[in-house]
Parts: C-alpha cells; structure tokens; sequence
C-alpha cells in the first residue's frame, strides 16, 4: 500500500514476525521508465531479512511493464505483482488499476508483457471482483488464460472502495472458476483479501473459500507481530492475538525510528503519523496521545518523549 508497506514497516514485521510473503509499495511502471525513476526507486528498496519479497507494480503501458519486469529482475526481488484493483482516480486516469477491469485484453497483454520480462520470477496479479457489479465469470478468466503465479482476489467491486464488508463468497466463487478453467498451464493460486482482522481470521476465511492463502492489508496496521505465531496456528494451536498498551507503542517507537534513518531523507516524517492512528487506538487516554502526536511530533525522538511522559501515567 502506498506510503504505508514502505521498507520501515517491512523490517519491522520481519523483526516481529514474518508473513509467508511480503509486498512493496506499489509503483508506477510508466514512472519507473522516465526521468522519474531515481526519485521512486526508494520504494524498491528492501532488506534480505523481508525475503520472499515481491514488487508490487502498476501501469498500463504493456512496454513499459515489460522494461520494468526486466528492472525488478536485475534488483533482485522473488517476484511481481501487478496491481489491477486499485481504486485511486490518478491511477485509473493512467488507463491502470482498477481501469484494467473494464479493459481485459489490455489486462492480458500488461500481464503477458511482465511475465516475458520477469525471466524465472512468478508473476501475480491483484484486482477485484468487479468494476461496478460481480464480474468474476467473465474477468477472471482473461487473468487465467495468461497463467500467472497467482491472482489475490479483493472482496468487493471497485465502486464499493472499503464502504462495504469484503464478501468472501466470492473468493470461494473465484476458486471455483479457477478449478473449472480448461488451462494447460500450471494451476493459478488464489489468494483471498478484505476485512482480514488477524491471522486466525485470515486462516478461517481460507478454509471456508477453499482459497489457497490471504492477504491481510489493514489488518496488520499497528501489529507487527500480526504473524508471528503463525507455525503454531498451523499446528492447530490456540494462539494470543493480544498486545499490551506498552509492547504497541514502544514498537511505534521502532517504527519511527527506522522511517527517519531509512527514508527520512527522501520522505517527509507527516507520512510516518498516518501510523499513529494503528498503534494508539482503543486504550484510555489513546486520543489525547494521537493528538499529542499528530501536533507535537516531527522526528523520532520527539515521538520516543511522547510516549515515554505517556508510559509514566499508566498504572503498573
């Protein structure tokens, strides 16, 4: 997600606990092949403690996804996604995004173009069920026929945005048209997102679709550790998904911390406050801190004050 999944959140869910996968931030393939490329590349940058990581891209130039497929193969990622759901009225004017749904032989050729440029790298796909209706029978199959690695299928249609709850009957209805689809290729994952509260969540939505995986997006906002008791899950074990008052901010803390040493001087520290909300949100006094936060902090150290003169007051 754009401004939000940067390398500071990433290194700090890898330090926590590691989804199966990770993905960047979104970037423009049209701006990745002008003279805006140097300026973005800092949305590339990863750590090999986020491996796998994959490149999640946009554009609707099939050329210029086939240039940027050959980039993201020199810097070395596990593989790329190509975003065809997002919403964004300046993504969507780029003919990119969820203008990809209303425009599906073009879809294929973006598609196809990345996987000839992406050499060994699984190639995915992101998008929704529909512009402004269910369109998944005649959709996905245009996504199918190209046989990506994978397609995460977002639970609502592009007119719904996130005003709706995701409907996960239609990720089962996805999986159901993948395992119908008269393919040669080898067999497209689905993967199921929207409205995903925790991995225990995540992991039962998966059941009952049939998918063969999740997403979860919103749902690890202000928890790094969103995934870090996943190995006992799949055991079968019952698992904590609660986080002490403490434990939250003093990893807001860290995340601050690393946002100003990594894109502090590409990236203006108002972008790292979108955050505050996430980690100080339902616990007394949690208001007071956020407005605290959002006036009176420009630096990490300035948030570390903060919390610390806040820490004090809570009872032990």
């Amino acid at each position: 997600m754009s401004n939000v999944t940067d390398q500071a959140f990433r290194l700090l869910i890898a330090k926590y606990g590691k989804p199966d996968v990770m993905w960047t931030e979104f970037v423009s393939c049209d701006g990745l092949q002008s003279e805006g490329r140097k300026k973005l590349l800092i949305d590339l940058k990863y750590d090999k403690s986020e491996r796998p990581i994959v490149a999640q891209i946009f554009g609707s130039n099939p050329e210029n996804c086939y240039k940027t497929a050959l980039l993201i193969d020199e810097l070395g990622f596990d593989g790329i996604d190509i975003n065809m759901g997002c919403p964004d009225r300046n993504v969507e004017k780029q003919g990119a995004g969820s203008a990809m749904i209303k425009n599906p032989k073009l879809a294929q050729q973006v598609i196809l173009e990345t996987i000839r440029g992406a050499g060994k790298m699984p190639v995915s796909v992101k998008t929704r069920i529909g512009y402004t209706k269910n369109e998944l029978k005649t959709w996905l199959p245009y996504i199918l026929e190209t046989g990506p690695a994978a397609v995460t299928i977002h639970a609502r249609t592009r007119k719904e945005m996130s005003k709706v709850p995701a409907r996960w009957e239609h990720v089962a209805e996805a999986v159901t048209i993948r395992d119908n689809f008269d393919s040669s290729k080898n067999k497209t994952l689905i993967l199921g997102n929207g409205d995903i509260k925790d991995i225990v969540d995540g992991y039962e939505k998966a059941k009952q679709t049939g998918a063969d995986g999740v997403m979860i997006g919103r749902g690890i906002f202000g928890n790094p550790w969103c995934f870090s008791d996943i190995d006992n899950l799949r055991k079968g074990k019952k698992i904590k998904t609660e986080i002490s008052v403490e434990k939250r901010l003093k990893a807001m803390i860290e995340h601050a911390e690393y946002f100003e040493k990594i894109l502090g001087k590409e990236k203006n520290f108002e972008i790292m406050k979108k955050h505050f909300k996430a980690y100080a949100n339902g616990f007394d006094g949690a208001k007071e801190l956020r407005i605290r936060l959002m006036t009176e902090s420009e630096n990490s150290k300035e948030v570390k004050k903060i919390v610390q003169e806040f820490l004090k007051k809570i009872p032990t």
